[in-house]
């Protein structure tokens, strides 16, 4: 009924899988009943400045009106930011006197932050494989703390649901609703706002720059 020029789906990187081929064309012959285009891409927010391994698949949907296509060609970041130099801050912020050698330490990317699902437990940082990623890293991921280890704790802290949030690319300034298991699973199950900016901010170039399709007649 909105006939929109373009939108966008965003789905886990398994549906890009050999597995959900005929799902894909599936999506894609009923869009084309509609007069649109599908196209599938795999982004990974580390590469927009998120601290996270996080691959996530984008569908765009463009009119078969308008000729455009979206280019999500940009010039990625380098030097991805660690766990240990995005958290630091929040680490220190009860006096841990453990914070600096944590920090050091934790020198790589997050794993994929899991847990959104309501099928899921309580609140943790994802099944073994993540958890061991998590303990290489330097954070229990058994479960999510309360607030930022004391001056004098010793061994593996756990993350806040505030340590997770920028984990995940959010501003310190965004309220999550309701307790520490409903706010994980908001967090957990976002879209990293670094990419959803990015991809928001091409489909508005491209918008902008689209002009209407030629018809060409015999």
């Amino acid at each position: 009924e909105v006939r929109p020029k373009i939108f966008v789906i965003e789905n886990v990187r398994g549906l890009l899988s050999p597995l959900f081929e005929e799902y894909r064309l599936e999506i894609s012959k009923q869009f084309a009943k509609l007069g649109y285009r599908t196209s599938y891409h795999l982004l990974n927010a580390a590469d927009y400045g998120v601290p996270q391994d996080r691959r996530r698949c984008i569908i765009t949907i463009v009119q078969n009106s308008i000729d455009a296509t979206l280019d999500f060609e940009v010039e990625l970041f380098k030097t991805r930011p660690t766990v240990g130099e995005t958290l630091i801050d929040l680490m220190k912020m009860n006096g841990w006197q453990q914070a600096e050698p944590w920090a050091s330490a934790a020198n790589g990317l997050a794993p994929t932050v899991v847990g959104g699902s309501k099928k899921h437990g309580g609140p943790d940082l994802g099944p073994t494989r993540a958890r061991a990623v998590w303990a290489n890293l330097g954070v229990d991921g058994r479960g999510i703390a309360d607030s930022a280890p004391s001056p004098e704790f010793s061994g593996m802290p756990r993350l806040t649901n505030r340590m997770v949030a920028r984990i995940q690319g959010f501003p310190d300034t965004w309220n999550f609703a309701g307790g520490k298991t409903a706010a994980y699973r908001q967090i957990g199950n976002a879209l990293p706002p670094p990419l959803a900016r990015f991809v928001g901010e091409a489909v508005m170039q491209t918008l902008l720059t689209a002009r209407p399709k030629q018809v060409v007649r015999a």
